[in-house]
């Protein structure tokens, strides 16, 4: 009887549902760029801090100066969003490469790659790219590699675990009798077989950084206006709470489920593909 993680039985239900709210999320966030509708900048002066109306056209109401919350709220999941991707690359990319470095070389080097890992968890990250920002400006770039470079750290950890443990693994072994160099190995033995665990690490690490690039907007150290995201429109929303609640609640329903989303597919993930399980 196969066990209900197998990879060949599917997606589970949980992680199938959690894949259609993001789809379902994402292709909002982007047609909203083809249908016409508010212009998320266009202030509308006869409906300041309008209610929530279906007659008035603006479906999640307005700001205070009439800007329509559910174009606000479109946009500024196209940037969250974009911004948690391309950063969670660069984390990829940084912690795949690190960890599987790390996990073959084994010995001094091993340990001392171990132990930078260490001093950069100890290190207040957020602070330092919070002071980042301030002091060189908030670039989209710098905010990518600045999220991108905070949350890498724990990927790395997990890999160069599951590569020290393939490092002893027959087909490595094999490899490096054959006269297989070291790059090699890692390319063609290493990554391939480490990329499932890090696919699994995605779904964890990604609503990270829609999270970090949130906390930073609502601070007011994300992207300049007129642009907006979900943690600078909560920021917005939480000056408004008394007059206009629906203009804090609609950005953070949109947040949460996002966030919640992510989660549940990243357990699902693990679940499915079942790594530890395949490594015992």
């Amino acid at each position: 009887m196969k066990s209900s993680s197998s990879p060949r039985e599917g997606l589970p239900r949980q992680a199938r549902l959690c894949l259609a709210v993001i789809a379902l999320l994402a292709a909002a966030c982007w047609l909203a760029l083809l249908l016409p509708g508010h212009d998320p900048h266009q202030p509308d002066w006869n409906a300041l801090s309008s209610p929530p109306s279906l007659a008035s056209g603006h479906w999640f109401g307005t700001d205070a100066i009439g800007r329509d919350i559910l174009a606000r709220t479109l946009a500024g999941g196209r940037l969250s969003l974009t911004v948690g991707a391309l950063a969670t690359a660069v984390a990829l990319v940084i912690g795949l490469a690190y960890g599987a470095v790390a996990g073959y070389a084994g010995g001094r080097v091993e340990r001392a790659m171990v132990r930078v890992l260490d001093l950069l968890s100890a290190l207040p990250f957020l602070l330092i790219v919070i002071l980042l920002l301030a002091l060189f400006g908030r670039s989209l770039w710098l905010l990518l590699a600045a999220i991108g470079g905070y949350v890498w750290i724990d990927l790395a950890r997990v890999v160069r675990a599951e590569a020290a443990r393939l490092r002893e693994a027959p087909f490595v072994l094999a490899a490096r009798a054959a006269g297989a160099r070291f790059d090699q190995v890692l390319r063609w033995h290493l990554l391939p077989n480490l990329m499932p665990l890090a696919l699994v690490y995605l779904g964890l690490i990604l609503p990270q950084t829609i999270l970090v690039e949130s906390f930073l907007g609502f601070l007011g150290l994300g992207v300049d206006e007129p642009a907006a995201s979900w943690g600078s429109l909560l920021h917005e929303g939480s000056q408004e709470l008394d007059t206009a609640p629906w203009s804090l609640l609609f950005p953070a329903g949109f947040l949460v489920a996002t966030l919640a989303s992510f989660q549940f597919l990243g357990d699902g993930l693990r679940d499915w593909l079942d790594v530890r399980g395949a490594s015992a």
